[in-house]
């Protein structure tokens, strides 16, 4: 691994180290978000993404704000949803704090957002045996009742 990747990786898995810490402080957690939001936004200036005209753009326009398009494969594109995986390995793994991915995930949301879509965790590594997160993504305005985000299905569990 040549020295620029090396901290490139050091680098994200700081950040996740701090900012898991943060969305686990209850206390913190308009913090967290706003935390996630700058980082979006940075992302979002230095990687231009743009809005995406179609639901592959949607993914490959989430895919930019990563590192490496491999950590954050796209599965499957059906008629209206995007599927995708994040196997970054995340501070959170087996913890069982969904929540605090649902807020370490605002990240996500708001480059999704920019891109024209929502973006939707459907399972986490928060959730003990999960190696990676999967996700969904769809148009802006687009129904999405029909996919139940991880902290809900821990909410109910």
């Amino acid at each position: 691994m040549n020295i620029r990747n090396l901290l490139i990786k050091r680098s994200v898995q700081s950040v996740l180290r701090v900012s898991a810490w943060m969305a686990r402080q209850e206390r913190l957690n308009a913090l967290t978000e706003t935390c996630m939001n700058l980082l979006a936004r940075a992302t979002i200036r230095t990687k231009r993404i743009r809005h995406a005209d179609s639901l592959e753009g949607l993914g490959r326009q989430w895919q930019r704000g990563f590192p490496s398009a491999k950590q954050v494969p796209i599965k499957d594109i059906t008629a209206n949803t995007v599927f995708a995986e994040i196997h970054t390995p995340c501070p959170l793994r087996g913890t069982g704090d969904v929540r605090a991915c649902h807020r370490m995930m605002q990240f996500d949301r708001e480059v999704v957002r920019r891109a024209g879509g929502q973006f939707i965790v459907l399972s986490s590594q928060a959730t003990p045996g999960n190696a990676f997160c999967r996700v969904a993504m769809r148009p802006l305005g687009a129904d999405v009742s029909d996919l139940v985000p991880a902290h809900e299905v821990s909410r109910n569990a």
